[in-house]
């Protein structure tokens, strides 16, 4: 790995030995040199390869994967971690983040029925008993790799919504085209650990660490429109957010 990632230590240099293996795998990240997925060698090989002690790269190695570079996989080893989605802490939807920058998302409709709605959900978007709703869960993948797990539910009272369409664009945009002007939203982000269910949809393993998202967003006439549960990828997604001083 040291030839071919061309990492060279620099013994006079007042940068810390640790530090310019640092810099040296993140630059190989960076230019592509290392793609996500890819497996490094074991800290003793790679000590070995850049003639370094193994406690020095064991801090190269752990400043790596608390920045969210690299990973360590049980039984797999250390890994170069995907490209992060970082997604501002705003009323949009995934579909138009994705696609303003630069990414490629598609979605696969898993589920998809128009039935009543259940008690909790009449209550979520203020609808009256025996009201019908639209309910469907959707993989959103992003250049092709899975990257989301979304489940929401939709008043039908506002756009027809149906499977292609769903497809094809992304709900925001549906219910734009049907005259919804979105004004707030009330959101709660967690975290969660992969089920069963989840993990190889999402092509990961159970147990692995999802950010949850909980929303329900309201129109200019004061409608709740939609409600939805979504997770995430932890190692893929991320919200950031401005805090100010009051």
């Amino acid at each position: 790995m040291a030839n071919s990632l061309n990492l060279n230590i620099d013994r006079s240099s007042p940068v810390p030995l640790y530090h310019q293996v640092v810099q040296g795998i993140e630059n190989a990240i960076h230019d592509g040199t290392l793609v996500p997925g890819s497996k490094l060698e074991n800290e003793i090989d790679l000590a070995a390869a850049m003639n370094l002690s193994r406690p020095t790269m064991r801090k190269a190695m752990d400043e790596l994967v608390r920045a969210g570079l690299l990973v360590r996989k049980r039984g797999v080893g250390t890994q170069v971690v995907a490209s992060q989605v970082r997604r501002p802490l705003e009323l949009s939807s995934l579909f138009d983040d994705l696609s303003a920058n630069g990414g490629k998302p598609t979605t696969d409709v898993l589920t998809f029925s128009h039935h009543e709605a259940d008690p909790a959900i009449l209550e979520k978007l203020g609808l009256a008993k025996g009201a019908s709703v639209y309910h469907f869960t959707r993989l959103r993948l992003v250049d092709g790799k899975p990257l989301a797990l979304m489940e929401n539910w939709v008043r039908d009272d506002i756009v027809e919504i149906d499977e292609a369409g769903l497809a094809d664009h992304g709900l925001y945009g549906i219910l734009r085209n049907g005259g919804v002007n979105f004004r707030l939203a009330q959101q709660r982000i967690g975290a969660m650990i992969a089920n069963d269910y989840q993990a190889p949809l999402l092509e990961t393993t159970p147990g692995a660490a999802l950010v949850t998202m909980e929303r329900t967003a309201v129109d200019d006439t004061g409608r709740m429109v939609e409600t939805g549960r979504h997770v995430y990828r932890a190692d893929q997604y991320s919200f950031e957010m401005t805090l100010v001083q009051r």
